[in-house]
């Protein structure tokens, strides 16, 4: 087993770019954070969220983005934990009225970091 910390640098460039690209409703850095198969799942306010690629970056592009809008946004690295070619993130981004925590996996796929897999919930605080 090995914890590279060249990963987790690398893997933290992956994520200012996808939250850049959230921030800035920009699909094409956006999505090239992500792994073509990539599925997201999880809950937003009690409701069962389920999307594809296609899916996520169509609702990305068709809102207003928090950049446009003047609202407020955040987004926190809140941990990487990182072995061999296989990774998990868990952040928090916090945009219009929600508080999102999401954990994002990764994997190294020839040489670059891509994120294959997004879990998320909306929690009040």
């Amino acid at each position: 087993m090995k914890t590279n910390q060249e990963a987790i640098t690398a893997i933290t460039q992956v994520l200012h770019h996808y939250f850049k690209g959230i921030y800035e409703g920009d699909t094409i850095l956006l999505g090239s954070t992500f792994h073509p198969g990539i599925l997201l799942f999880g809950d937003i306010k009690g409701q069962p969220y389920a999307k594809t690629l296609d899916q996520y970056l169509g609702g990305v592009q068709s809102r207003k983005s928090p950049k446009d809008s003047g609202q407020p946004f955040t987004s926190d690295i809140i941990s990487i934990d990182a072995v061999n070619s296989i990774a998990i993130a868990k952040v928090r981004v916090q945009m219009y009225d929600f508080n999102y925590y999401e954990f994002l996996s990764f994997h190294q796929v020839n040489g670059k970091w891509l994120i294959v897999n997004k879990m998320i919930t909306h929690v009040d605080e």
